[in-house]
């Protein structure tokens, strides 16, 4: 059976959810992914940055710390069920990131913009509606 879900972000999951995927864990993804990646609003703008972005300016130790988090969050879709393939490109979002971010300023420029976590909640939670069984008509 599968069970409404409404997402922070906007993705292509017909509403649904398998009944048995934890959705708290879901929520504390977003809520981090939120926070890393559009948590403060950019002054006189419509667009917003993370802690990733501003964490990373600090170097080695703030592309470190974001891609551990960033990790945790791969980690955590795994335990939700999400398919390896997934969790390969998962993976690759988080080095893309780590490395692109590692070089200073324009690094960090690029992670205001990529927004990794934010991806991967959206392909975790595409992963897991797939496994949702049909609606009977």
């Amino acid at each position: 059976m599968s069970v409404a879900y409404e997402s922070r972000y906007e993705v292509d999951i017909a509403g649904e959810l398998p009944e048995t995927v934890d959705r708290a864990a879901l929520r504390r993804m977003e809520a981090v992914a939120y926070l890393l990646d559009d948590g403060l609003p950019v002054p006189g703008t419509d667009r917003r940055v993370g802690l990733d972005p501003l964490v990373g300016l600090l170097p080695v130790a703030g592309d470190t710390a974001t891609a551990v988090v960033s990790l945790a969050l791969v980690v955590q879709a795994a335990l939700l069920g999400v398919g390896r393939r997934t969790l390969a490109r998962m993976f690759l979002n988080v080095g893309v990131d780590a490395v692109a971010g590692s070089v200073p300023v324009v690094g960090d420029l690029f992670d205001a913009v990529w927004k990794a976590n934010r991806r991967n909640v959206k392909l975790a939670l595409r992963d897991l509606s797939t496994t949702a069984e049909p609606t009977p008509a």
